[in-house]
C-alpha cells in the first residue's frame, strides 16, 4: 500500500506544477489524479479550509447564543425558555435542510452541526427547567441519536463524527455508572455506512475502529466479569490478548481492502495499514522490558478456554481473509507467534520467564527495525525507512538506560547497533549503484 494516498492532495498540486514547466500533458496529470481520486484544480481540498472556518464559525454562534441563554436563564418565563429552544433547534434544522437541498450542501452540513448543538443544548436546559436529572448520561444518549437520522440523510462525515463522538461520552458514562450500553453497535453502523457511502474521511475511520475496538473489549470484559468485581472498564489479560489478535486481523483486513477497485477503500487500507504498524511497535518498544512481561506471567487468568476460543474465531476470520490478500503465510506466523506467547504467559508460573520473552521482543524489535529499513529502500517508501531507522535508535537508548554503569555492555550495544547501521548503509549504495546501472 502506497503511502502516497495519504498525501494525494499534495500530489494534485505537484501535478499542476509539473504540467506548468512541461514535464507532463494536462491530460496526463488529470490521469494521474483519477487514479487517486483527486480533483485535478484541487476545488475539494481548497474548500475543506472555507467549510472548516465555516464550521468553527457556527460553532462559536451556537456558543454565543448558548451563553446568552445561560446569562439571561433566570429571568425568561418558564414557557418562554421551553418554546424558545425548541424553535431555535427546529428552525436551525429547518434552514439547514433548505440550504443543503437548494443551494450549498457542505453549508447545509455546517447548519446541521450547529443545529445539532442547539438539540443538546435545549435537552440540557429542557432538562434544567423540569429537574429531570435522574441518569444523566440518557441526556447525552438522547443529543447523539438527534444527529443520526441527519448523518443518514446527508451522509456527511462531519456529522457522524459529532454522534459518533457523543455516543462515545455516553458509552464512558453507562460504563462509569455500572450500565452496559446496549444500542452502541446503532452509532458504529451509522459510522459505516457514511465511510462506506459518504465522503473519505480518515478521522471517521479511526474513531469507528477505536469505538468498535472499546465496545468490543468492554463487552468481553463484561461477560467475563467476575462475581462482586465493581462495574466499570476493567480490563482483564484476556482483554490484551484479543487486542492483539484484532489488529492482526485489521493488518491483514487493509491488505485485502488494498486489493479493492475503489479508490477510497485504498485510502482507507494505507491508514489502517499504517496505524496497525506504529501499534505493533508501540506495543513491542513497551515489552522489551521485563516488567510487563512480569506482570502478565503473575496475572490471574481465569477466562483461558473463553479466551482461546475468541482467539481462534478472529484467527479463523484473519486467514479466510488472508487467501484473497495474499497474506497468507505472513498472518499465520503472526497467529502463531500470539499463540505461543499467550500459552507461555498464561500457564508459566515462573518469573524468569519474562527475561527470555524480554530478550525475545527486542531481538523481534531490531528486525522488525531492519526490515523496514531494508523495505523502505526496496521499494522505496521514506516512511517505512526513517521507522525503521527511529525503532533501532529507541531500542538502543533504552537499553542504553538499561545497562547505565555498565561500560562494557553499553559499548557492546553501540557497537551492534553500529554495524547493523553500517550494514544498511553498505546495502543501500549497493542498490542505489545496481540501480544506476540499469
Amino acid at each position: 500500500m502506497r503511502l502516497i494516498r495519504l498525501l494525494k492532495h499534495d500530489l494534485a498540486r505537484e501535478a499542476r506544477e509539473w504540467v506548468a514547466d512541461g514535464v507532463i500533458s494536462e491530460a496526463q496529470a488529470r490521469l494521474i489524479c483519477a487514479r487517486y481520486a483527486v480533483d485535478y484544480h484541487g476545488a475539494p481540498q481548497r474548500a475543506l479550509g472555507y467549510n472548516l472556518l465555516v464550521g468553527l464559525g457556527y460553532l462559536f454562534v451556537g456558543l454565543a447564543v448558548i451563553t446568552l441563554l445561560g446569562a439571561n436563564w433566570e429571568e425568561i418565563p418558564r414557557a418562554l425558555r421551553m418554546i424558545g429552544v425548541i424553535a431555535i433547534t427546529i428552525g436551525t434544522q429547518v434552514l439547514a435542510l433548505r440550504v443543503y437541498l437548494t443551494r450549498e450542501p457542505r453549508a447545509g452540513e455546517g447548519l446541521f452541526l450547529l443545529g445539532n448543538i442547539f438539540f443538546g443544548a435545549a435537552i440540557i436546559l429542557i432538562a434544567q427547567i423540569y429537574h429531570l436529572g435522574e441518569h444523566m448520561p440518557d441526556g447525552v444518549f438522547w443529543w447523539a441519536l438527534g444527529c443520526v437520522p441527519f448523518a443518514l440523510i446527508t451522509r456527511s462525515p462531519w456529522l457522524a463524527i459529532q454522534a459518533n463522538a457523543l455516543a462515545l461520552i455516553w458509552f464512558l458514562l453507562q460504563v462509569n455508572l455500572g450500565f452496559y450500553p446496549v444500542l452502541f453497535p446503532l452509532f458504529l453502523l451509522v459510522s459505516l455506512y457514511v465511510l462506506i457511502w459518504g465522503r473519505t474521511s480518515i478521522i471517521l475511520l479511526l474513531m469507528t475502529i477505536l469505538s468498535g475496538g472499546l465496545w468490543l473489549e468492554y463487552s468481553l470484559a463484561e461477560l467475563w466479569r467476575s462475581q462482586g468485581q465493581r462495574f466499570g472498564l476493567n480490563l482483564l489479560p484476556e482483554n490484551l490478548a484479543v487486542a492483539v489478535g484484532l489488529f492482526i486481523f485489521l493488518y491483514v483486513f487493509a491488505h485485502w481492502l488494498a486489493r479493492r477497485l475503489s479508490p477510497t477503500a485504498r485510502d482507507y487500507a494505507a491508514v489502517i495499514s499504517v496505524w496497525c504498524l506504529r501499534f505493533a511497535l508501540i506495543a513491542m518498544l513497551i515489552f522489551s522490558f521485563e516488567q510487563p512481561w512480569k506482570q502478565l506471567i503473575e496475572a490471574d487468568w481465569h477466562h483461558r478456554y473463553a479466551m482461546w476460543v475468541v482467539i481462534a474465531v478472529i484467527g479463523g476470520a484473519t486467514l479466510m481473509l488472508a487467501v484473497p490478500a495474499r497474506r497468507l503465510l505472513a498472518s499465520a506466523i503472526q497467529l502463531l507467534t500470539l499463540a505461543a506467547v499467550l500459552f507461555l504467559v498464561s500457564h508459566s508460573d515462573s518469573a524468569a520467564m519474562a527475561v527470555y520473552l524480554q530478550v525475545a521482543t527486542n531481538f523481534a524489535l531490531i528486525g522488525s527495525g531492519i526490515w523496514l529499513i531494508l523495505h523502505g529502500i526496496y521499494a522505496g517508501i521514506s516512511h517505512y525507512f526513517f521507522l525503521g531507522v527511529v525503532s533501532i535508535l529507541l531500542v538502543a537508548l533504552l537499553r542504553y538506560f538499561d545497562l547505565m554503569g555498565d561500560y562494557v555492555g553499553a559499548a557492546l550495544i553501540f557497537i551492534l547497533f553500529a554495524g547493523l547501521l553500517i550494514g544498511v548503509a553498505k546495502y543501500w549504495r549497493y542498490r542505489q549503484g545496481r540501480e544506476g546501472s540499469r
